[in-house]
C-alpha cells in the first residue's frame, strides 16, 4: 500500500472530523479513501460520453411559470425511453419538486437532464448518474409469463 501525506487547513480538518464522526469512520485514512473513491467515480462519470447509466434527476420549479408544465411534459414524451418513474411533490403554493428516475446511455441522460434543469422556471436542479451495465434477457417470473426486459447491474 502506498502512503500519501497531505496538508489541510484547520477548518478543513475540523470539517473532516465532523464528517468522520457523523459517518462513524474509525480514522482519517478510511474517510479520505472513501471520499477520494467517490470523487474519482464522479469525475469518471462526468467525463464519460458512452456507456449505460441510471440516474436520479431532481429539480424544483415554479408551476406558475408560463407553459413550463407543457414544456416538461413534451420533453418527457420526446425522451420516454429514458424515463423509469417520476415523483411529484407540492412544496408550497408556487413550487413543486420532481424526482425522475432515468435509465439509458450517459450522453442521452445527461443531455436530457441538462435540458430540464435549464428550462425557464426551474429554480434548482441536480442529476446523479450511476454507471451500470444494462442486460436484456428473457426469463420467467414464477411459473408463467416469460418476457423480455432489461436489468441494470452495477
Amino acid at each position: 500500500m502506498e502512503r500519501v501525506t497531505i496538508s489541510m487547513s484547520d477548518e478543513f480538518a475540523d470539517e473532516l472530523a465532523t464528517f468522520m464522526e457523523t459517518h462513524n469512520y474509525a480514522n482519517r485514512s478510511e474517510a479520505i479513501r472513501d471520499l477520494a473513491r467517490q470523487g474519482l467515480k464522479q469525475a469518471r462519470l462526468h467525463d464519460a460520453v458512452s456507456g449505460a447509466c441510471v440516474a436520479a434527476l431532481s429539480y424544483v420549479y415554479n408551476h406558475h411559470a408560463r407553459d413550463l408544465s407543457k414544456r416538461l411534459t413534451d420533453a418527457y414524451h420526446a425522451h420516454h425511453d429514458l424515463q423509469v418513474a417520476t415523483t411529484h411533490v407540492h412544496l408550497d403554493h408556487d413550487s413543486c419538486l420532481e424526482v425522475a428516475l432515468l435509465r439509458g446511455q450517459v450522453a442521452a441522460v445527461r443531455e436530457f437532464a441538462n435540458a430540464v434543469i435549464a428550462e425557464r422556471g426551474v429554480t434548482h436542479g441536480q442529476v446523479s448518474l450511476v454507471p451500470v451495465r444494462i442486460e436484456t434477457g428473457s426469463h420467467a417470473h414464477g411459473r408463467r409469463h416469460p418476457h423480455v426486459h432489461t436489468h441494470p447491474s452495477g
